[in-house]
């Protein structure tokens, strides 16, 4: 019942709003949701129905396990500064709710009886190309005999999204596929790629395949026939945080993607008559694009760039791409360049740059 004034009592507050009343009295400590009147003889707090809106908002924003500052930011903030903060918060959730699903996914799978399977669905042919792709990047020679796991390829189920992941250290290449439908909760493994490079000639045929994890194995199999695929215990490289990490973008560079490959499997010799161990290349801001001596046509954005990259580094990342553009996304010439399809942003290689001279580095 409201007083004669028309303000609660803050119990008859609290039930309306769905909050204890003994949170109402944190939330006015906070400085939050300061009541309406407090009686001065009994100290007693009492709430105006005007006040109902946001205790209700900052009960939502509670139950979505928002922190005091960010909550008083959505009440009080601008319209874009609650917006950003909302984003924000959003973001960390999933990425808690993902750890989380991760861990207690391990957690069930170490339980004897090993746990329920994590499956997917999708196409036999998308994922051979996926792994094609995406096994280029895969460490050989001497770094793989120092760091095995640089020889394998991390798959990740998570709901609807199917991942490949791998690096040699220099290259990052990863590929999302959706599958046509998923279940369990969030899996990893990591393959040798020799033994996904394999599968590829069984996987082409088929126009839908199951993937499933379990913890210990990868199996394929069509529901007539299966190949089951070993699994290491090791420890991938956290790849995720390299991508978050990346700088702002800068500089965008879309060409042809053939004509560019050509130019790296051909370097052009130095006046020794050495062959050339990186190859230069530079776009200025009326958007010319010169690779070496030569200029290709292309579309180019931002303030000029020249940077410096080993062919054979990074013409495998232009060879695992598909559709006639490549798209290149430099924030530096220091800095990891992205390297995509301009037609399928779900395939992803980042390359390293090399020092060249100290005259050639971008101020």
């Amino acid at each position: 019942m409201q007083e004669p004034d028309g303000l609660m009592s803050i119990g008859v507050f609290a039930r309306r709003v769905g909050l204890a009343p003994s949170a109402l009295r944190f939330y006015d400590d906070c400085g939050l949701l300061a009541p309406a009147r407090v009686d001065a003889a009994t100290g007693y707090r009492h709430y105006a129905p005007e006040q109902e809106e946001r205790a209700v908002l900052v009960r939502r924003l509670r139950d979505a396990g928002m922190p005091l500052p960010d909550a008083s930011v959505v009440l009080d903030g601008s319209a874009e500064e609650a917006r950003a903060v909302l984003r924000r918060h959003a973001e960390r959730t999933r990425e808690s709710a993902r750890a989380a699903q991760e861990v207690i996914g391990e957690l069930l799978g170490a339980l004897p009886g090993g746990g329920d399977a994590s499956c997917a669905r999708l196409g036999g042919p998308e994922l051979a190309r996926a792994v094609r792709q995406v096994a280029a990047a895969v460490a050989r020679g001497a770094d793989l005999g120092r760091f095995p796991v640089l020889g394998c390829v991390l798959l990740e189920l998570d709901g609807h999204e199917v991942r490949l992941a791998a690096t040699d250290r220099y290259r990052l290449a990863v590929r999302t596929l959706r599958a046509f439908s998923s279940t369990g909760g969030p899996r990893h493994a990591l393959v040798p790629s020799e033994e996904l490079n394999e599968a590829v000639s069984w996987l082409l045929p088929r126009p839908e395949i199951g993937l499933e994890l379990d913890g210990r194995r990868v199996l394929l199999h069509d529901g007539s026939q299966q190949r089951a695929l070993s699994v290491r215990d090791e420890v991938f490289p956290s790849y995720r945080m390299l991508l978050d990490a990346l700088p702002p973008v800068r500089h965008r560079i879309i060409t042809a993607r053939e004509p560019l490959a050509a130019l790296l499997r051909a370097p052009s010799a130095s006046a020794s008559g050495e062959a050339v161990e990186a190859v230069c290349v530079q776009a200025d801001s009326e958007g010319r694009l010169a690779v070496g001596d030569t200029e290709l046509p292309a579309v180019c954005t931002g303030p000029a760039v020249r940077a410096h990259f080993d062919p054979r580094v990074l013409l495998p990342a232009l060879e695992a791409s598909v559709g006639p553009d490549v798209l290149l996304e430099i924030s530096a010439a220091d800095q990891p360049v992205v390297v995509r399809s301009a037609d399928q942003g779900s395939f992803t290689t980042l390359v390293m740059p090399v020092h060249h001279r100290k005259e050639d580095r971008e101020s």
